[in-house]
């Protein structure tokens, strides 16, 4: 039975910094993960470059049952800390909106950057062993289908649900609960939303549009890029928006957000009354949109023809369009899993089991999930660096 200091489930982005961390730390470290390479969501990430941190990581933009539980590890491995060690790999970057990274290249570059440092370090990295079971006798021992490994601490970096096809699963939940740790409610997050057959019956035409808008629920509001899609809405505004969105809930979309429509309308019926309306609406936002607003209010003709109230009913279907989701495109295309591990149950600067010393649980299996724009990678970053320096 191969033995070791440190055993790492999952050759994601935490459990390879981790992984990184132990190993410089001078402990015998094995990663071993079910997949053929390393760091698949990396690789697929930001398009194939990798969103991977994002200039300013604020607790309140990670999302979690104890909101400041995340502040310890990311206020000690911060977005610097990695922007620092990509410039040492040589890595080209650049920041596209809202203070997101991208690699200028690749995101195989972060991968091989980071197996590079494995492997300098001395972590041994095993490639396709899937877990059968884990228990603990003194020491927590894995069988997988290729053997027994054994170590004093156990690091879990599975990650979540999110897309299955990379052979996501609820590895990390299981064996938290087999612990006795508590898991909070897991769902999809970051993920495309889905209107009922009589909503997508008139919106079906303007699947592949985007505009800029400002998608609400609540008091939380997000303004971005809002896609119309076959099955309902997607875009980075929609992603950030459905990890605060339940069942029910109705939310509120913005469609030419920064503009007032209803007053330039007034002011172009003031000047040009003998303009269509469509023709009209269509300077603001696309035509198929201009044309879907205008039949669901039964307007036509004449700006000349519209008076004031008609031309607030048009502003309001605007700024303030109000529709209720039925569901999510679910696990398949969420780029997340909100919830997971209760942070109750794990110390903060650590990441260990409170209950369970040697137990550690890293990166998106823990109820800590950030905003789209990379944050979710610095979080892993952060959380693995932490369970590094304790391991």
């Amino acid at each position: 039975m191969k033995t070791a200091d440190v055993l790492i489930l999952g050759a994601g982005a935490a459990g390879m910094m981790c992984a990184v961390e132990a190993a410089r730390r001078g402990r015998r470290v094995v990663v071993i993960d079910h997949a053929a390479r390393p760091g698949e969501k990396i690789r697929i990430s930001g398009g194939g470059r990798c969103n991977f941190t994002n200039l300013a990581a604020p607790a309140d933009r990670f999302l979690s049952r104890n909101p400041r539980f995340a502040v310890s590890a990311l206020s000690r491995f911060t977005p610097a800390d990695f922007i620092a060690r990509i410039n040492a790999a040589g890595i080209a970057w650049h920041e596209k909106t809202l203070g997101q990274l991208f690699c200028d290249g690749s995101a195989t570059q972060v991968v091989a950057m980071l197996t590079r440092q494995m492997a300098e370090a001395g972590a041994d990295l095993r490639l396709g062993h899937a877990v059968r079971s884990v228990v603990r006798d003194g020491r927590f021992v894995v069988e997988t289908d290729k053997g027994a490994l054994a170590a004093d601490r156990l690091v879990v970096a599975t990650g979540g649900k999110s897309i299955p096809k990379m052979g996501a699963t609820g590895l990390a939940y299981r064996l938290a609960e087999q612990f006795g740790l508590p898991v909070t409610e897991t769902r999809p997050a970051l993920v495309p939303l889905t209107f009922a057959e009589q909503v997508l019956e008139r919106l079906r035409p303007l699947a592949g549009i985007s505009v800029e808008a400002r998608v609400s629920l609540g008091r939380t509001a997000f303004d971005e890029g809002l896609l119309f899609t076959h099955r309902g809405l997607s875009g980075p505004s929609i992603l950030q928006i459905s990890s605060y969105w339940r069942e029910g809930d109705r939310v509120t979309v913005d469609l030419a957000r920064g503009r007032s429509v209803g007053a330039a309308l007034k002011a172009a019926r003031a000047e040009a009354g003998r303009v269509e309306a469509q023709t009209a609406l269509a300077r603001h936002l696309p035509d198929k949109v201009a044309r879907v607003i205008l039949d669901g209010l039964g307007v036509t003709g004449r700006l000349a023809d519209l008076p004031n109230a008609g031309i607030d009913r048009i502003d309001a279907a605007v700024h303030r369009w109000e529709v209720t989701p039925v569901g999510s495109e679910g696990y398949r295309t969420a780029e997340v899993t909100l919830g997971g591990v209760d942070t109750a149950g794990l110390d903060a600067r650590t990441m260990e089991a409170r209950a369970v010393p040697g137990l550690y649980f890293v990166g998106e299996a823990v109820d800590v999930t950030g905003w789209l724009g990379g944050y979710n990678f610095q979080w892993a970053w952060s959380s693995g660096w932490a369970a590094g320096q304790a391991v």
